[in-house]
């Protein structure tokens, strides 16, 4: 089924002399060409942007495959383009996330991979075509943009705010300023503001000072990820992770399925001393992530891996300077022990001696104060702002 949306702007005839603008199409994908044409709709918006890096667009048919991801088997996910003219104007994903609900008690629904021209109609029939039918689903709140999932991510949630001057980090997303302003528009509020901070190695003097110390006295030992027994590894970072995790916001536990994909899918770009795994005894307590930044190479080859975009993406990998931290966490019984420092710590060491000396943690919720504190005692900066939108559907 197919919404049109009137434009705004003058009717030709009306005598006003304004030429009329076409309606908007709202079109939901059913089709090889047309989820062909969902993924393309973005390299128009950002032609102008030199900040921007294409996502692949072979992930991003692995992501929206049904029958291949994991997500689908415990969310429904609805794309849907906007056309004016025959041209591809806009795209959102409406998603219902099965096992979020059930574990948060609510009924929140999600929109995604929103992309728009720079026009008010578009973003309108857009979100309110989702929010028909995250209505027709029960939902009473929609909550965006997050794409897909906090777990399962194309890129990081939400739409920038600030730091439209320096590219993405990998995994995290770029949008042109005036996105804020169209959701704001339809009524959506801020629910909450993902940071991101950027660090040079070249500041942590203080941790190696108290690095020893810190190790004796609490028993720890520190190792990098084993990658000639990954599976096991695997076991043990989502034993940790839906630990630490389980009272942040948007978190949900990963299946086992889902985190046997993501490592299998990060494989290829894992640096193994860059996931530090932290025990007291025999007891798996903490464990942290960073990964190459890989965009930028990926910002050479526009999204296609085939046919030269692998030759491309080897060279330019070469030169990669600096990484993301994705994520750091502690089983609640270990917060407060010093072990989120010494993993820092050992992440900083490895990555500078990979020829990585600077690089971005992200992302950081704004009222995660703690870790904001810790790095910003190691001098870290904020360097970008997300926001996530919610809006009350009853």
């Amino acid at each position: 089924m197919s919404v049109v949306v009137p434009a705004g702007g003058a009717a030709a005839g009306d005598g006003s002399g304004a030429a009329a603008v076409a309606p908007v199409t709202v079109e939901p994908v059913r089709h090889a060409k047309q989820l062909n044409e969902f993924i393309r709709c973005a390299w128009p918006i950002y032609a102008d942007d030199p900040q921007w890096v294409a996502p692949l667009i072979s992930d991003m048919k692995t992501v929206l495959d049904r029958q291949k991801h994991p997500f689908h088997r415990h969310a429904e996910v609805e794309l849907f383009t906007a056309g004016r003219d025959g041209r591809v104007v806009g795209r959102i994903a409406a998603i219902v996330n099965h096992s979020h609900n059930e574990f948060h008690g609510d009924r929140t629904g999600f929109f995604g991979l929103f992309e728009s021209i720079d026009d008010p109609a578009v973003a309108k029939a857009l979100l309110e075509r989702a929010e028909e039918w995250l209505r027709e689903r029960d939902m009473d709140l929609c909550r965006g943009p997050v794409n897909l999932s906090t777990n399962d991510e194309l890129w990081g949630p939400g739409v920038l705010i600030d730091g439209f001057d320096s590219p993405p980090a990998i995994m995290m997303g770029h949008t042109p300023p005036y996105y804020r302003g169209l959701i704001e528009e339809n009524g959506y509020l801020r629910s909450r503001d993902l940071l991101t901070y950027w660090i040079d190695t070249s500041r942590i003097a203080r941790l190696e000072r108290s690095a020893e110390r810190l190790m004796r006295r609490g028993g720890f030992t520190i190792r990098s990820l084993d990658m000639s027994r990954l599976d096991d590894e695997v076991a043990l970072i989502q034993e940790i992770y839906n630990s630490a995790w389980e009272r942040n916001w948007g978190f949900v536990p990963m299946t086992d399925e889902e985190i046997h994909h993501l490592a299998q899918a990060l494989r290829p770009v894992v640096n193994p001393a860059l996931c530090p795994l932290a025990f007291v005894g025999d007891e798996p307590v903490g464990f942290a992530l960073s990964l190459p930044d890989y965009n930028q190479a990926l910002h050479h080859i526009n999204g296609r891996l085939l046919p030269f975009g692998i030759i491309k993406l080897l060279w330019y990998r070469r030169s990669i300077n600096a990484a993301r931290t994705l994520t750091l966490g502690l089983k609640p019984t270990h917060r407060g022990s010093g072990l989120d420092a010494l993993l820092i710590l050992h992440l900083f060491r490895a990555a500078a001696a990979a020829g990585m000396p600077r690089g971005e943690c992200s992302w950081i919720l704004d009222d995660n104060w703690p870790m904001r504190h810790a790095l910003e005692r190691l001098g870290a900066e904020v360097r970008k702002t997300y926001r996530v939108y919610d809006k009350t559907l009853v």
